[in-house]
């Protein structure tokens, strides 16, 4: 996954692809060199989900807005799902970290860069410290005392 920061407040879709360095390259020629092979025909070049707004190139797979077969209907749910996941993942940041919220745009973008990735890192590690919680037997005959958010948890 790519991320590009820049001036907060300031930016759609759009006007963070123009400033992008990784499209730039993209432009360039100079993307990063990937292969993968999708039903017997070999790719060299990466592909980024993306919404209608963007322009038509070959790099960006946009949902089939109005899907008739099963495949097309098939991968409309299965691109935009994954486009949500992202988005989704990012809010879930937000949530968590104040830091990711503030506005960024006196910020070096070395610095916001490595923010962004101690906030992944230290979700990463919230979440698994919380799977140990739930892991714990629970006795509920016993006095014992377990954090609020375990009991959810258990519950759900």
């Amino acid at each position: 996954m790519a991320c590009f920061f820049c001036t907060a407040g300031s930016s759609n879709d759009i006007n963070v692809l123009n400033k992008s360095p990784l499209f730039i390259n993209v432009l360039k020629g100079e993307a990063p060199r990937v292969q993968y092979t999708v039903n017997g025909t070999q790719y060299d070049m990466g592909y980024y989900l993306a919404d209608k707004i963007y322009p038509e190139w070959a790099v960006f797979v946009k949902t089939i807005s109005a899907p008739q077969t099963d495949e097309d209907k098939l991968f409309a749910l299965m691109q935009e799902g994954a486009r949500k996941d992202v988005e989704c993942a990012f809010g879930v940041l937000q949530s968590r970290f104040d830091i990711v919220r503030r506005p960024s745009r006196l910020w070096k973008q070395g610095d916001v860069i490595n923010i962004t990735q101690a906030c992944v890192i230290l979700h990463n590690m919230i979440v698994e410290d919380e799977k140990e919680l739930v892991r714990v037997s629970l006795d509920l005959n016993e006095n014992a005392i377990i954090p609020i958010h375990a009991l959810r948890r258990c519950l759900e």
